[in-house]
């Protein structure tokens, strides 16, 4: 999923979730959960290949879409703290992703094995990109509509 959808579900839960605690650790599954479903996403072979010229694009796609999702949360939501930090909660499995590519270790290798080949199940599968970007826009359009206030 591209960080948008991820970064927008985290803040619903934020917002729909009393319990800050429960919240924060539901945003962070909540990662896991969209991550089954078909979906796009970046790629981040030229970081993996630590290639940094050629990074570049693939980094201002991230920078363009954290801050989209960013204004998408203070436009829908009551900005509330703890909604602004359930959406960066969100973001830590894919954090986890982009650590291990520039400094691998034994920790974040089974996170990757995990995330990569287990939860992104449907990655390996023969979806439409229409299926893939359609699963993103009905994520976006729930989050949108559990953050009004």
């Amino acid at each position: 999923m591209i960080l948008l959808v991820h970064m927008v579900f985290g803040a619903a839960i934020g917002a729909s979730i009393k319990n800050i605690s429960l919240a924060i650790i539901l945003a962070f599954l909540g990662h896991y959960f969209l991550d089954i479903f078909p979906h796009i996403e970046y790629s981040v072979d030229n970081i993996r290949n630590k290639n940094w010229r050629k990074s570049m694009p693939d980094a201002l796609k991230v920078v363009l879409d954290f801050f989209t999702g960013i204004l998408i949360i203070s436009i829908f939501s009551n900005s509330q703290p703890v909604i602004y930090f359930c959406a960066l909660v969100a973001l830590i499995p894919d954090a986890f992703t982009v650590i291990s590519s520039v400094l691998p270790n034994k920790i974040l290798s089974l996170h990757d094995e995990i995330h990569n080949k287990k939860v992104h199940y449907f990655k390996y599968k023969k979806i439409p990109k229409f299926w893939r970007i359609t699963t993103q826009v009905i994520a976006t359009i729930i989050s949108i509509i559990l953050l009004k206030p």
